[in-house]
């Protein structure tokens, strides 16, 4: 048995954590706040909360409010420009993921020259060594599907050339993550099911990936089951609190499967579609495939691992026989999707062309082809095309 475990994060987690913000010694003297485009940061007071909660502490702070759903690269430039022209030492991600993963990106180009695309890894990125250590990042998630207040990682769009990539490194883990489950009872349902299905596919995602670990084993199986239980009770009714705390922390879970596993090629496919189509919300793609794509690996890789999903989401799989336990995942999933009211999504309704999918399948395998190296059965371009076929409508 050999893994490795590495989570530098300080992560203050349940309901009115917030207020750790004003007590907690932060990592530098002025915060760029890095927030959506949306009013939602400032129309439910979550962007005063933290500007008085820092200011208790004497932080001073400026605000960057352009983040868009699927960042983008032009944003990253300049608000690393504004940070540093106003001498902000530490950048705060406040709102969902799209908020927290340009916070680290921003953090990486404040510190360092040239572009980002310099530093990437992937498509036309030119993986240049990064010289200079990022600025602290502090995390303060309001949403709960990417977990990325857990993990090192952070996917930006280069909009020019539709290249989606995640990117991530040690000094791209948050200094400190608040996972406060009462900044989430404002999500809308359908946003809040989009969130959930992204976390929840973080999670089977790293539990098949070829490099999972007896970790992140655990915390995807547990993630897995509080997501099949809490997602839908969270979905149909926001304003329940307990459903909301054990969807937060199922969406930490899987941030830290993602910081011990990793994802599989269904992201790079996904990613490939919302570069494509920015409108696409994240989750709401992963959905659309699921069911083709963990279809398609049925029997190709261990069967076992679907039955432990299956397990996890309380499917009565030793019921049945042998042959048929690991399509009780697919069951599950289904049903999941169904609750949560996601059953109904097409393509086709955000704008995706059907001839337009083996141009999809290219650009997943040319941007982020690294994350099908970590698939347990290696797709070819037909395979990948074959998926996305599947998954039309």
């Amino acid at each position: 048995m050999q893994f490795s475990y590495y989570m530098p994060t300080r992560v203050f987690f349940g309901a009115g954590s917030l207020k750790k913000l004003g007590e907690v010694k932060l990592p530098g003297c002025k915060a760029l706040i890095v927030i959506s485009a949306g009013p939602s940061m400032r129309k439910q007071g979550y962007l005063g909360q933290v500007t008085d909660l820092l200011g208790q502490q004497g932080v001073k702070s400026v605000v960057f409010d352009k983040v868009q759903p699927n960042p983008i690269k032009s944003h990253v430039m300049e608000a690393a420009a504004i940070a540093r022209a106003e001498g902000c030492d530490f950048v705060i991600g406040l709102g969902g993921g799209s908020s927290l993963d340009s916070a680290k990106a921003i953090a990486v180009m404040a510190a360092n020259p040239g572009d980002l695309w310099d530093y990437i890894g992937g498509g036309s990125g030119k993986a240049q060594p990064i010289p200079n250590r990022a600025l602290p990042i502090v995390a303060i998630t309001t949403t709960a599907g990417t977990g990325t207040e857990a993990d090192p990682w952070s996917v930006i769009t280069k909009e020019e050339s539709n290249e989606k990539i995640g990117f991530g490194f040690d000094d791209t883990f948050p200094t400190l993550s608040i996972v406060d489950p009462e900044l989430m009872l404002s999500v809308p349902p359908k946003l809040t099911a989009y969130q959930g299905m992204d976390a929840f596919f973080h999670a089977a995602e790293g539990y098949i990936a070829a490099c999972a670990s007896p970790i992140s084993d655990l915390y995807a199986l547990k993630s897995i089951e509080l997501l099949a239980k809490w997602l839908p009770l969270a979905v149909n009714d926001g304003s329940n609190v307990a459903a909301r705390a054990q969807v937060a922390f199922a969406n930490t879970l899987s941030g830290l499967v993602e910081t011990t596993s990793c994802c599989t090629s269904e992201h790079s496919i996904e990613h490939a579609m919302s570069a494509y189509h920015p409108e696409l919300p994240h989750g709401a793609g992963l959905t659309m495939l699921s069911k083709a794509y963990f279809g398609f690996f049925l029997g190709k890789i261990p069967g076992a691992l679907y039955e432990n999903m299956a397990r996890a989401m309380g499917q009565d799989v030793d019921a049945l026989p042998e042959s048929e336990r690991p399509q009780a995942f697919l069951v599950a999933l289904g049903k999941l999707i169904a609750e949560c009211g996601l059953a109904n999504l097409k393509m086709s309704e955000f704008g995706i062309r059907r001839e337009e999918l083996p141009t999809l399948a290219r650009n997943a395998r040319e941007t982020m082809g690294g994350l099908f190296d970590l698939d347990r059965y290696r797709l070819s371009f037909d395979e990948t095309v074959d998926i996305l076929s599947a998954a039309y409508s």
